[in-house]
């Protein structure tokens, strides 16, 4: 971020502090944090377009605050971050015109019960996030035995009618991101990624494995042109699979789903039968340490509900929570663009109670862990959302000086490790 033209410092800058560039280590943090959350809304933007939805405002935002980010164009700590939470707001818009394309799209969604495993037969494996891609690799599979299972993301697309009810569909098969060298070596068929979140293929399938458009892996074969019959005809080649189902899931509490339960839940809360809401998911990581939103959403007591989107939800989705007013305690709202559901969900209870998301019966557990997260991060905060616990750990591009900007003004909080504990401070504090 510095422009290594600095007289005092020669080629490579040197200083701790704001040298002849002016540029200071809490600028290039928030810098940072800014093309972060670019870099998840333009992916965000990318899907939506490809279902007809653009905005020219986000356009030329995005040109803007790329903009603000070359050298010795702003040195303004202030300006830098109403830039930062402008991105926010632009998220918020792209996040919205995704949601209102995928139901323009695929339908009204609804709650239905996915079985994941495999049927006998030869089969397509899609990871990733883009529901157009899905979409067109339904119609090539048209007129063939070959049946095509959602892996990681791709798991809410069962929520809409035109999706679920495609003949090719089969079910689910498999858990997030992190685990695809294990499960994608088991499965037999060929396997499709469509947007981020894959990982470096093993020699043992990634001749089988297909990638679209920006996404790449070295070994696997990309499909520029879009070309989904190359990958039908090489499933058909390969080993069928076989028969198991591992559970069946109940998902789909899209944002549309919960609000026409809305006067039964609110009812419920002042009827005292309802203790409190927690959000808890977000983007993953590998690491093992991050087994403290499963300990968080373990520890919430039994007359709360657990709302969860995003691959983090796969920490917490292989415990049974139990029901509550006979809906699932665990509420699967989606992909982790939909965190637009969740807001909408806050500010209709917010509404209804007649105060502000601050104060409602709402824990926010929010796991961050690449761009997508930043976005939506930056989205909660431009829309003034408070207390939020992030985690595991703080973003490592933000300064202490910035983090404790954010922790004074928002209440932003990192996770302290012991779940339990904070589950019931969180409590506590309702």
């Amino acid at each position: 971020m510095y422009c290594n033209q600095c007289e005092q410092c020669g080629p490579v800058c040197t200083t701790t502090g704001p040298g002849i560039c002016g540029k200071d280590p809490d600028i290039q943090a928030l810098q940072e944090t800014l093309i972060y959350g670019l870099k998840g809304m333009a992916a965000y933007a990318h899907h939506a377009r490809r279902l007809g939805a653009h905005s020219e405002e986000v356009a030329a935002f995005i040109e803007e605050a790329l903009f603000s980010t070359m050298t010795n164009v702003n040195f303004d700590l202030a300006s830098t971050l109403e830039i930062v939470l402008k991105c926010g707001a632009m998220n918020l818009k792209v996040m919205e015109s995704l949601d209102a394309a995928h139901v323009a799209a695929f339908g009204a969604p609804a709650p239905v019960e996915v079985v994941e495993g495999t049927r006998a037969g030869p089969g397509i494996l899609i990871t990733g996030h883009d529901l157009a891609d899905l979409r067109d690799l339904l119609r090539a599979c048209e007129g063939t035995p070959v049946k095509v299972y959602t892996h990681g993301e791709m798991l809410p697309a069962h929520m809409y009618p035109k999706l679920r009810n495609h003949p090719n569909l089969a079910g689910h098969y498999g858990d997030a991101w992190q685990k695809q060298r294990v499960e994608f070596d088991v499965f037999p068929g060929a396997i499709l990624a469509t947007t981020n979140c894959i990982t470096i293929p093993k020699e043992s399938y990634k001749g089988r494995m297909y990638t679209i458009r920006a996404v790449a892996a070295p070994g696997a074969t990309r499909l520029a042109d879009g070309d989904f019959k190359r990958v039908v005809e090489h499933a058909l080649r390969l080993p069928a699979c076989k028969e198991f189902t591992l559970r069946k899931s109940t998902i789909g509490f899209h944002h549309s789903v919960i609000a026409s339960r809305l006067g039964d839940l609110v009812g419920a809360v002042k009827a005292g039968k309802v203790s409190r809401f927690f959000l808890i998911g977000g983007c993953d990581g590998a690491d093992p340490g991050r087994n403290y939103f499963s300990d968080f959403a373990k520890a919430t007591p039994a007359d709360s509900f657990i709302l969860t989107l995003g691959c983090g939800k796969y920490r917490i989705r292989g415990h049974d929570h139990g029901t509550l007013l006979g809906l699932p305690r665990l509420l699967d709202m989606g992909q982790c663009n939909d965190a637009y559901g969740a807001i909408r969900v806050a500010a209709a209870l917010a509404q209804e109670f007649k105060c502000t998301v601050n104060d409602l019966p709402l824990t926010l557990v929010v796991s961050w862990f690449e761009q997508k997260a930043v976005a939506v991060l930056l989205t909660l905060l431009h829309l003034g959302v408070k207390n939020i616990a992030l985690g595991p750990n703080p973003p490592a591009f933000m300064t202490p000086n910035v983090l404790k900007m954010l922790v004074e003004t928002y209440g932003l909080r990192v996770a302290s490790g012991d779940a339990k504990a904070d589950c019931a401070r969180a409590c506590g504090a309702a």
